[in-house]
């Protein structure tokens, strides 16, 4: 995987090599204050303290801006940083960015994806077209496991 370093809320600089974490998970998401979006960020917020029993970070990753960030992330109590990829940058690195039906439109936009990747830097597991439905749960169990 290659070394990445990215914008994040709490005036932070995300930056891939050197993690302390076992386990780094990084999930992409379409947007802020959006149902899907906030129902998975809530299920990752309320699961925060297992994973960090796990020896896992968790980062969420969406084209909004820090600001919006900002504001996400207080109104729903998030434990965990959140960061902004305005340019696509990390988008594109991850092979996140699809055309997809919204509303009868077809948008570009990201696929809901999860990314675990382990202390080494080496990308260990990924689900791509998540459905938000259970799916953190999955997520805590594998980087459960690898503990």
């Amino acid at each position: 995987m290659t070394d990445f370093s990215a914008a994040m809320t709490g005036g932070q600089t995300f930056q891939l090599s050197g993690r302390p974490a076992r386990h780094t998970v990084l999930f992409f998401y379409p947007k802020d204050n959006t149902p899907g979006c906030t129902t998975e960020n809530m299920a990752f917020r309320d699961l925060y303290e297992q994973f960090q029993a796990a020896g896992t970070e968790i980062y969420g990753i969406s084209r909004d801006s820090l600001r919006s960030h900002e504001s996400f992330k207080t109104k729903l109590g998030l434990p965990f940083e959140l960061i902004s990829d305005p340019d696509e940058a990390l988008c594109q690195q991850f092979g996140v960015m699809k055309m997809k039906q919204m509303y009868g439109k077809t948008v570009r936009g990201i696929e809901r994806s999860t990314f675990v990747i382990d202390a080494t830097g080496q990308l260990v597991k990924e689900w791509r077209g998540v459905k938000v439905a259970g799916h953190v749960d999955e997520v805590l169990e594998f980087v459960a496991r690898q503990a």
